[in-house]
């Protein structure tokens, strides 16, 4: 279950609610900074790295060896859209306090079995701009380690091996922050600067419309599923040919053509299947990829019948065309506003696409 589902639930409120305040530099910065961490609960210990599967951008690390530093654990699935949108904010933090002792690890646990491919996460890091550690962790090892539940989790660890704060889910940014900030100042380090980190967030990256945001998360395979509305459902795991009802309810979506639905992903095995949703908000995003790599798979988007124009998202022209050539998620319509229910449609030209889930922004 991605973060958020549960981002404004109970779990949060169980977060520090501490919001400490800085005094200026004349007024004994480092004696504040002591009392305030010293309220700060320790949660737990930094867990072993030791069950990461491979890692990228540095040997491997461990627990014992980050001693003395503030170690931010960032927890991700490439193509988690709730991840993506907190990453201008992590990566803003590792390259503002690198210098000062922080250490930021990725950790990359997969959602999807193509996000096990070291490749495909390679590829995926580099385009990100992710040029910090990342620990690869197939196994679910150090997801269980900390017994998380959530892409993304932030667990900020202290110099001395002890968790002081947790975030699941987008936002926070200002208290995590601050309490990195303060970390690091009590670890010893000179200078740290008290202001926040700037971001300009754009493209996918860019913070959800929360105002007009009326869909959520919804899988294309059978296992999670939600609102799949062909006449006759889903046959699980054979080939079927599918139709579109003659109306969608908001939330709902359809198949139409020759597909296989499997468990995490739908298959199309002849060129010219269509997939339809009905959706409310401004961005609309699909994880998807050529069913063997390599492949490249052309498709065309409309919105309400016609070509998406000015609503384009990033991965197609105005004209709504576009080509699936890795498996990554996909921006296919960034809308203007007025935001209103819209039906969505996107043609595959050719064979041979998976698709995984939608999300929206």
């Amino acid at each position: 279950m991605k973060a958020n589902q549960l981002v404004f639930a109970g779990l949060l409120a169980g977060a520090i609610g501490i919001l400490i305040r800085i005094l200026p530099e004349d007024h004994n910065v480092v004696q504040q900074v002591a009392s305030a961490t010293a309220r700060l609960p320790i949660e737990g210990e930094l867990s072993s790295l030791a069950g990461a599967t491979g890692w990228l951008n540095s040997p491997p690390l461990t627990a014992a060896g980050l001693r003395g530093k503030v170690v931010l654990i960032d927890f991700s699935t490439y193509t988690c859209i709730n991840w993506l949108r907190t990453l201008p904010y992590v990566r803003a933090w590792a390259e503002k306090y690198k210098g000062k002792g922080l250490v930021v690890i990725n950790v990359q646990t997969p959602e999807f079995e193509f996000e096990k491919n070291v490749a495909n996460v390679r590829l995926a890091s580099a385009a990100m701009m992710v040029d910090y550690p990342t620990a690869i962790d197939n196994d679910y090892a150090i997801w269980n380690a900390f017994n998380n539940q959530y892409w993304p989790a932030l667990y900020i660890v202290d110099a001395h091996g002890h968790i002081r704060h947790h975030q699941f889910g987008e936002g926070g940014y200002s208290e995590s922050e601050t309490i990195i900030q303060q970390l690091l100042t009590e670890a010893g380090a000179s200078g740290v600067s008290h202001e926040p980190v700037s971001v300009d967030a754009h493209g996918i990256e860019a913070a959800a419309d929360a105002d007009d945001l009326e869909s959520a998360e919804n899988y294309v395979g059978y296992a999670r599923t939600d609102g799949f509305s062909s006449p006759g459902g889903a046959v699980s795991d054979k080939r079927h040919v599918y139709a579109v009802p003659k109306q969608l309810k908001l939330n709902h979506w359809a198949l139409s053509g020759d597909w296989t639905v499997g468990k995490q992903a739908t298959v199309l095995n002849t060129g010219g299947g269509r997939i339809v949703y009905r959706f409310h908000a401004r961005d609309l995003h699909l994880v998807m990829g050529p069913a063997t790599p390599g492949a490249s798979v052309r498709f065309r988007v409309l919105i309400d019948g016609q070509p998406p124009g000015a609503a384009h998202g990033d991965d197609v022209d105005a004209q709504g065309n576009g080509t699936v050539t890795e498996q990554r998620v996909y921006q296919l319509i960034r809308q203007p506003k007025p935001i209103v229910d819209r039906q969505f449609e996107i043609e595959f030209l050719d064979a041979g696409v998976a698709a995984y889930s939608f999300t929206f922004g």
